[in-house]
């Protein structure tokens, strides 16, 4: 068990809290702030970086990745420093992935250089959609234009390129979308992230959906057709998913996304940042304080700023399966039954196969194409009373 962390890797996910306005969609834990103090926030990272390297070494660090809220628009010699202080703590892969979440307006474009220099090897792009109307419904900042320039720029600068789009969306028909995701896919980078539009509980959509006033959102089966279509477009260029809303090239897998996934070990470092962390032979899930100003005071002034909690070997198994079987590698039965000392049951795992939503090839058990619409039902079947 101790070593169990090793079959996903390690990883450290830097949160950067603040956005310059808050997306109607968005229910992450995103901040708008008119003045932010740059130099205090990167020893405040610093710090935190300090105190879980004395927990975590020595090992063996495998990605970093800083996301938001809005990276881009930190000080690229913040993440330089950052950067810096992580590869003096840790050992690093030769193969070290760094990504960071950028937006696609021209200002933030104009870093994208200066973020390369500062060690990011690989871009995320915050695209979301390539048409106005659907953009200014979203609340993005940036036009289509401007969006399709950054990831042109971030091809000709960086080794990775990423970007996110947004699907099902009001009004969206099939003809329209087919033409926007060929757009995208014709722009020709490793890897894309497709989603479809959610309605959280907390964000200013769902205020709108509760009061009847988010129109033109798809039925269940036209979702479904659209998320045929985006399997269709992305096998005939070569971007397969190997998670359920992930699509890439052989080799442009995200590295740290993976880590998630394959229920590895990574450090949340940042307001309101998750964690799971080994820890003399025990997994541990850490929770960072939301709130940027009381994170920061609490960090500043060494105080608690993060909640620690352990987690049981039967919970863990259960989190494995229901991050593995998201990817298309799916999970190892006898890694669940080392974690937990307990087997999934055969019933169960029987009963899915004989719908013909999962399949089990040696010891890996995987959802197939016609599982993944349900993926969520096949998880709950699995982790629900399912250990003998």
């Amino acid at each position: 068990m101790e070593q169990d962390w090793k079959n996903g890797g390690f990883g450290i996910y830097i949160h950067w809290p603040f956005c310059e306005s808050k997306c109607p969609y968005c229910d992450f834990n995103s901040h708008v702030s008119l003045k932010i103090d740059q130099k205090a926030w990167l020893n405040a990272y610093l710090k935190c970086l300090e105190n879980a390297s004395r927990k975590t070494t020595p090992r063996l660090l495998n990605t970093i990745f800083f996301g938001g809220g809005t990276p881009s628009l930190m000080n690229p010699e913040v993440v330089s420093e950052i950067i810096g202080k992580i590869k003096s703590l840790w050992t690093v892969s030769n193969e070290l992935e760094i990504t960071l979440e950028a937006n696609p307006s021209s200002v933030e474009a104009n870093k994208f250089k200066d973020y390369q220099l500062a060690g990011i090897n690989r871009l995320s792009v915050g695209v979301q959609a390539l048409n106005n109307v659907d953009l200014k419904r979203l609340g993005r900042l940036h036009s289509a234009t401007e969006a399709i320039n950054a990831v042109e720029i971030s091809n000709s600068i960086f080794s990775q390129t990423s970007f996110d789009l947004i699907y099902a969306r009001q009004e969206q028909t099939i003809d329209e979308w087919s033409a926007e995701l060929e757009r995208a896919l014709s722009l020709q980078t490793g890897h894309i992230s497709l989603y479809q539009l959610t309605v959280e509980q907390g964000t200013a959509f769902h205020s709108l959906y509760k009061s009847g006033k988010l129109r033109g959102l798809p039925t269940d089966d036209h979702s479904a057709t659209l998320y045929e279509l985006t399997q269709s477009l992305c096998n005939k260029y070569n971007l397969p998913a190997y998670e359920v809303s992930n699509h890439a090239k052989p080799g442009s897998e995200s590295k740290h996304n993976l880590i998630y996934w394959r229920y590895g070990d990574y450090l949340g470092i940042g307001p309101g940042a998750h964690g799971r962390v080994t820890v003399d032979n025990k997994k541990i899930a850490t929770e960072s304080e939301r709130n940027p100003e009381k994170w920061l005071n609490a960090v500043t002034n060494e105080k608690m700023y993060e909640n620690c909690v352990n987690i049981g070997p039967l919970d863990q198994a259960k989190e494995y399966i229901l991050m593995g079987l998201r990817i298309s590698e799916g999970i190892s039965l006898s890694r669940v039954e080392k974690i937990c000392d307990h087997k999934i049951k055969e019933r169960k795992i029987r009963y899915l196969s004989d719908l013909g939503l999962i399949t089990i090839n040696n010891d890996r058990l995987f959802v197939n194409a016609s599982g993944r619409l349900v993926l969520n039902q096949i998880i709950n079947k699995l982790t629900e009373d399912t250990f003998y």
